[in-house]
């Protein structure tokens, strides 16, 4: 089963953070993602990194070299994440990326940001991966 990576591995993977190794060691296996973990992305490198948007876009299909699955946000994936946010207390954000792992029959999601050990609708575990 593949492990379904949140925005902050790919970010890491851009910077000079200690973390960014283990984040690319995280990539170089595969892995499935939300096209939502590509806009969060696009937006922390603009914002945070300041990175210019050619850099995004190379940063982007490097990424997409690394042959993910790549899954999308559909009306379905919000239903979802409304009820996720609901029952667990989550931003709404974080419940969109939750329910995309659930559709994508993932059984971890890798995330610094949310609750590691979470279990969500006993199937899917958040497991932070720099702990």
């Amino acid at each position: 089963m593949l492990p379904f990576v949140d925005t902050n591995i790919l970010v890491y993977t851009r910077t000079v953070d200690p973390r960014a190794v283990a984040a690319r060691a995280i990539l170089d296996r595969p892995w499935q993602t939300s096209v939502q973990a590509l806009n969060e992305f696009t937006m922390a490198s603009r914002r945070k990194l300041k990175l210019d948007w050619h850099t995004i876009q190379d940063a982007i299909a490097d990424f997409l070299q690394l042959h993910p699955k790549l899954h999308p946000v559909t009306f379905e994936t919000h239903l979802i994440a409304l009820r996720i946010a609901e029952r667990y207390r989550l931003r709404f954000y974080d419940a969109l990326m939750i329910a995309a792992a659930l559709l994508a029959n993932a059984e971890i999601l890798l995330s610094e940001d949310m609750h590691p050990g979470l279990v969500i609708d006993n199937r899917l575990t958040i497991v932070n991966p720099f702990a």
